[in-house]
């Protein structure tokens, strides 16, 4: 089954996805970006197949994340790297990181990887801030609105989910506003 393209479409999430692809894309973005940048490794750290792997390299690199470079002649073999719109990736990644620890705490499970401060080696997390004051907003509700790029589809979604959550109460200990 062919999926929809986003083409068109105002969403700055729909934009993201159609760049990574799927999950292999975002496997192989994660390990370019923690330094996996040859074919042989990325294979063998994400599993994918030859098929899969050279399919999603080749999608990755025309959607501007990764960059292939040649590191030696004969036989001709790559480097595939970050460039700064892949790079822009780790962000995500580090949330689903923490989001994915999240999920595996609650199930009695270790974390399989820490982010830290390569300086210091003292953990690090995401955290939303006020983008005037640079405070951190904690549990505060938050709310999504149009921003200036917003289309007739985005103005609908957003004014289709005010109603539902107007009518919605949020569960006992949990903030109320929007979840995104």
């Amino acid at each position: 089954m062919r999926s929809k393209s986003f083409d068109g479409m105002a969403c700055s999430i729909a934009e993201v996805m159609a760049a990574v692809g799927d999950r292999w894309g975002l496997l192989i973005m994660r390990d370019v970006l923690m330094g996996l940048t040859r074919y042989d490794d990325l294979r063998r750290s994400t599993g994918a197949t030859n098929a899969t792997l050279s399919d999603r390299l080749k999608s990755l690199e025309e959607a501007g994340l990764i960059e292939k470079r040649l590191y030696q002649a004969r036989p001709p073999r790559h480097d595939y790297v970050p460039t700064l719109r892949g790079q822009d990736l780790a962000l995500l990644l580090q949330a689903m990181v923490q989001i994915g620890d999240t999920w595996r705490r609650r199930a009695g499970q270790d974390a399989p990887l820490r982010i830290e401060q390569a300086t210091s080696g003292r953990p690090v997390q995401l955290v939303l801030a006020d983008a005037e004051t640079g405070m951190p907003t904690g549990a505060t509700p938050l709310r999504v609105a149009p921003g200036p790029g917003a289309d007739e589809a985005m103005q609908w979604r957003l004014a289709m989910g005010a109603e539902t959550r107007a009518m919605r109460v949020a569960p006992e200990g949990q903030a109320g506003g929007d979840l995104l």
